[in-house]
């Protein structure tokens, strides 16, 4: 029954020039005769971290040193959950050219946008570095699962993306829905607000809020902190889910994709 949504898992590891390519390729085309090409990445992360932590530091009146950090490794973390996701709306609809003129596999394409932001992730972590240095965060052992956090995170990115882009072929509207429900969500996870400013009464909310908890497990490693197991937990529960409806809609709408585009 699922044979086709395994095929497609299982050309991620035997076709992996392609994406690799398609992935670094995107990176290059946008920022060819610039003068810093990529690091223009990481100034522009660079200027709105160090911009927003100033000014929201003050009018929440939180320590400088303690909330620096802490929206500094949110939001280089909350570009690549939002990025993701709004990209992957478009995953199957940019790569029309190639879809519709040869027979080759979906999840190449969703792994291109997988890998792309993944390189956008580690030009702007370099914004992060000096705020690290400066504020004496540092790195340690608690570091070393920024790994398995990227891991599981770009795991997710890649089944709900796919999940998203088959939608999104069919019903175009999708797109639109994902952009606006990814601003909304923006405001209500700790991004740019931290969980003590919460009264008790709500703070159940941001316990059980799922892009919460993908921060944390990125966070945490960046201001070297250990991972919380409900972090992990919830992660994982939805990383299942996530497999789960990947394997039903891609083995029901696999064949009829190329004819929505």
């Amino acid at each position: 029954m699922y044979s086709m949504a395994l095929d497609e898992v299982k050309a991620i590891k035997q076709h992996w020039l392609i994406w690799y390519t398609l992935g670094f390729q995107d990176i290059q085309l946008r920022y060819r005769r610039s003068a810093l090409g990529p690091l223009w990445l990481t100034l522009s992360t660079a200027v709105m971290i160090y911009s927003m932590g100033f000014l929201y530091s003050h009018l929440f009146k939180l320590d400088l040193h303690q909330y620096f950090p802490y929206l500094a490794s949110g939001f280089i973390c909350w570009q690549y959950i939002a990025t993701l996701l709004n990209e992957s709306s478009n995953a199957y609809i940019d790569a029309m050219n190639y879809l519709q003129n040869q027979r080759t596999f979906y999840s190449l394409f969703e792994m291109r946008i997988v890998l792309r932001n993944l390189l956008i992730f580690a030009h702007n972590f370099l914004a992060f570095i000096p705020i690290a240095l400066i504020f004496h965060t540092g790195f340690g052992w608690h570091s070393l699962m920024l790994f398995p956090g990227l891991i599981l995170l770009s795991v997710n990115g890649f089944f709900w993306g796919s999940v998203i882009a088959a939608l999104s072929t069919r019903y175009r509207d999708i797109q639109q829905i994902v952009g606006s429900i990814i601003q909304v969500v923006f405001f209500v996870t700790p991004v740019m607000w931290m969980p003590s400013l919460l009264p008790e009464r709500v703070r159940w909310f941001f316990d059980w809020n799922p892009f919460a908890q993908f921060l944390a497990i990125i966070r945490a490693p960046l201001m070297n902190q250990p991972v919380s197991s409900q972090a992990f937990l919830v992660v994982s529960l939805i990383t299942l889910l996530g497999i789960y409806l990947y394997m039903v809609v891609m083995s029901r709408v696999k064949n009829r994709l190329v004819f929505w585009l």
